[in-house]
């Protein structure tokens, strides 16, 4: 399938970024009705309900579902932010988080080759568990990046791209992107999935990642917090 005819399909991508997600943090996967569900056992734990623009209809039932307790999530993917952000008003739904981004890359034109670190005083570590490849670089014995990546359905999605304080702006995002995708390639891929952050979307659109469309993220809670985080 080719890379404009996946961002068509942005309903099938999302189920194939669950079921990645799912897959490199361990997580218990459902349906709610048509749509995929994730248990958040590591964090919330409780549910966490996707959707790729639901009608009024499929929302209040979802909508519905997540009130049910504080810590549930409903997540939206969509273009159209502002209609969400109004129906999730009218069910009592807080938006949580509104700045991610699913981003879509043809793994054809990433680089399947080992990458080089930027400096000699790092190292990197890479190492696979569970079908979940990991790549951590290590300045002595601190970790300074690190990131990890799971292939659902020809499709490696990446997971929890971080660099660590004090290690940012020495190209360490764009090492472990390039040190995951080159592990990715030991399983048969035609395209990389990920939902990015405000901060790693910049870097991923310089990788040559295109942008699907924005998450928005719903809870009852009162609490304020942004529940992409983790």
């Amino acid at each position: 399938m080719s890379l404009d005819a996946m961002v068509e399909d942005t309903t099938h991508l999302l189920e194939v970024w669950v079921a990645g997600w799912a897959g490199c943090r361990s997580y218990e996967t459902g349906r709610e009705g048509r749509f995929p569900s994730v248990l958040r056992a590591d964090s919330t734990g409780d549910w966490e309900y996707f959707a790729h623009d639901p009608s009024d209809n499929e929302f209040s039932a979802l909508a519905a579902r997540t009130a049910e307790a504080p810590a549930r999530i409903l997540t939206i993917l969509t273009n159209d932010v502002d209609r969400y952000a109004g129906l999730a008003a009218r069910h009592g739904l807080n938006v949580t988080s509104q700045s991610q981004t699913m981003m879509v890359v043809d793994m054809e034109t990433q680089d399947a080759e080992d990458p080089w670190l930027p400096d000699d005083d790092l190292r990197w570590v890479p190492s696979t568990e569970g079908g979940v490849h990991h790549a951590v670089v290590y300045a002595g014995d601190r970790v300074a990046a690190s990131g990890r990546v799971f292939v659902a359905d020809h499709t490696a999605v990446f997971d929890k791209i971080v660099t660590e304080p004090g290690f940012q702006r020495r190209g360490l995002g764009s090492f472990v992107m390039r040190a995951l995708a080159a592990q990715a390639f030991e399983h048969d891929v035609e395209a990389g999935l990920l939902l990015a952050s405000l901060d790693g979307q910049q870097l991923y659109s310089h990788l040559g990642w295109t942008t699907v469309c924005h998450v928005l993220m719903l809870s009852s809670s009162h609490e304020g917090a942004d529940l992409s985080v983790g």
